[in-house]
C-alpha cells in the first residue's frame, strides 16, 4: 500500500547531559516563573493548532494529486437529532474505504449518537477522518452487552488521519455510577474504552477533544508510526479509570501538545511498547505520566526506550512513575524525564516496584520482579503536595539500576521540609539534587 510521505517516523535517541542548567532557587517560585526557566524557548502546550510542522491541511491536500473524495455522513442518513446514526456512519466508512484518496466528513453544529462500532481495514488508499460536530456515544448500557469493552474500535486502518475541531464524549457518567472503584458494593465489570486504534499503522489523530470516557479516553494497542497531537482529554478527577492517552504493545510513538486532566493518568505506557516520546504535555488532575503497571500476574513486560520532555504537572497524586508487580519478570528501561514542572504532586518522582491496587494480604512478597535501569530525571522542579518529593520503593532481589537524577529540585508545599525514600536503588549519576536519598 503506498505510504504518505507527510508521515514523520521518530527513531529514538537519549543524549544524556545535552542540556546546560541555569541557576538553582532554594525557595519556590511560581509556576510560571518555573515554566519559563524550563521551557526556555520552547512554546508552552497548546490546544487546536496546526500540525505537521508548518503545513496546513490544504498544504497537504494540494501536495496530493487532486482532491479528495467527501464522504458527509448526513449523505449516507445521519441526522444529529438524538436518535442512533450508527449505520449512516457504517455506510460512509464502506463507502471512503472502498475509494480512493477519500475524506469523511462529520459535519459541525449536530450531535451524532453511536452505538459501539468497529471500522475495519484495510482500505483502498489512505484516508482521513475529519470530525468538525459531536460524537457521542448511546446512553445505555444494553447496547454494549456483545462488547463491554469498546466503543469506537479503528482495526487494521494504515495510513489514516483522524482530525478536525469536533468533540469525542464517552458520556460517562453512568458507567462511572456503575463502578466498583465509586460502589464497593457492585461487582467489578469492565468498561469501554472511547476509542481504541488497533494494529493501525502509520496513524495521526490531531486537534480533536476527547471528553468524558467510559472509561479510558484513546488507547494505542498493537500500532506502528503514530502521533497524538493537540489534543484535549478532560473527565471529572473522580471518574475511575479514565486515563487520558493509552499506549499497549505499539511502537514509534509522538504525543506532542496535548492538555489532559482525567479520573487516572494522564498517559499511560504499558508492556511491548518502545520508542514513545511525549513531550509539551499539561497534565492535571489525574495521577500523573506512568509507566506501568507491568508484570501483573507473574506476567513478562518489556518496556523501553521512553522519553517525557517538557510537561507542567499540577495536582496530581503522582508525577512521573513507573509502578511494577511483584512476581513479574521482563524490563523497563532506557527511560527518560526531563525538563518538568510540578505544582502541588503528592509523589513527584515515583518508582514503586511493589504495586498492588488490591488490598495487602492480596499482593504477598515475592521473589521476581520486572527489572528497572537506566532511568535519567534531569532538570525536575517544583512543589510536592507530600512529605516524599521522592520515592524509590525498588525491590530487594532485582534492585532499581544505573538511575540518574541531574538537577532535581522539588520543595514542600507549604513549610514542611521534602523529603526523599529511596530503597534497594543503585544511582548512577547524581548532580544538584534536593531532597537527597535518606538510604
Amino acid at each position: 500500500m503506498h505510504q504518505p510521505t507527510h508521515f514523520l517516523i521518530f527513531f529514538m535517541s537519549f543524549p544524556l547531559f545535552s542540556l546546560c542548567f541555569g541557576s538553582f532557587h532554594v525557595y519556590p517560585l511560581p509556576v510560571s516563573q518555573y515554566h519559563d526557566q524550563i521551557y526556555g524557548h520552547y512554546p508552552k502546550p497548546r490546544w487546536n493548532t496546526g500540525f505537521y510542522g508548518s503545513m496546513t491541511r490544504q498544504d497537504r491536500v494540494s501536495s496530493l494529486s487532486g482532491s479528495p473524495k467527501i464522504v458527509n455522513v448526513v449523505d449516507f442518513g445521519a441526522k444529529g437529532n438524538g436518535q442512533d446514526d450508527s449505520k449512516a456512519f457504517e455506510l460512509a466508512w464502506k463507502e471512503a474505504c472502498s475509494s480512493s484518496k477519500a475524506m469523511i466528513l462529520v459535519p459541525k453544529g449536530r450531535t451524532y449518537y453511536l452505538k459501539p462500532i468497529t471500522f475495519s481495514g484495510p482500505c483502498r488508499s489512505p484516508l482521513t477522518l475529519k470530525i468538525d460536530g459531536m460524537i457521542k456515544a448511546s446512553p445505555r448500557m444494553s447496547d454494549y452487552d456483545d462488547d463491554r469493552r469498546h466503543w469506537l474500535k479503528f482495526e487494521g486502518v494504515d495510513n489514516f488521519v483522524v482530525e478536525g475541531n469536533g468533540i469525542i464524549n464517552g458520556n460517562g457518567k453512568k458507567w462511572w455510577q456503575n463502578s466498583c472503584k465509586v460502589n464497593k458494593e457492585l461487582p467489578c465489570r469492565g468498561a469501554p474504552t472511547a476509542v481504541t486504534f488497533y494494529q493501525c499503522i502509520n496513524l495521526v489523530v490531531a486537534n480533536l477533544k476527547l471528553e468524558n470516557a467510559q472509561q479510558m479516553h484513546l488507547t494505542f494497542q498493537k500500532c506502528t508510526n503514530v502521533q497524538a497531537l493537540n489534543l484535549r482529554v478532560v473527565a471529572p478527577e473522580n471518574s475511575p479509570n479514565t486515563d487520558g492517552i493509552h499506549v499497549t504493545e505499539t511502537q514509534n510513538v509522538i504525543i506532542r501538545n496535548c492538555v489532559i486532566g482525567t479520573g487516572d493518568d494522564c498517559i499511560s505506557i504499558v508492556s511491548g511498547s518502545r520508542n514513545v516520546r511525549a513531550m509539551d504535555i499539561t497534565c492535571g488532575p489525574g495521577h500523573g505520566i506512568s509507566i506501568g503497571s507491568l508484570g501483573a500476574g507473574n506476567s513478562e513486560a518489556e518496556v523501553s526506550n521512553i522519553r517525557v520532555d517538557r510537561a507542567l504537572i499540577s495536582g496530581t497524586s503522582n508525577g512521573v512513575r513507573i509502578k511494577t508487580w511483584q512476581g513479574g519478570s521482563g524490563y523497563a528501561k532506557n527511560i527518560m524525564f526531563q525538563n518538568v514542572v510540578m505544582n502541588n504532586v503528592s509523589n513527584p518522582i515515583i518508582i514503586d516496584q511493589n504495586y498492588c491496587d488490591k488490598e495487602e494480604k492480596s499482593c504477598p512478597q515475592q521473589n521476581s520482579a520486572v527489572k528497572v535501569s537506566n532511568v535519567v530525571y534531569k532538570n525536575i522542579r517544583g512543589t510536592s503536595a507530600s512529605d516524599d518529593a521522592i520515592r524509590f520503593d525498588c525491590s530487594k532481589s532485582s534492585p532499581c539500576q544505573d538511575i540518574s537524577m541531574l538537577g532535581v529540585h522539588l520543595v514542600r508545599q507549604g513549610d514542611d521540609v521534602a523529603t526523599a525514600s529511596c530503597e534497594n536503588v543503585r544511582l548512577k549519576n547524581r548532580w544538584k539534587v534536593y531532597p537527597q536519598c535518606s538510604s
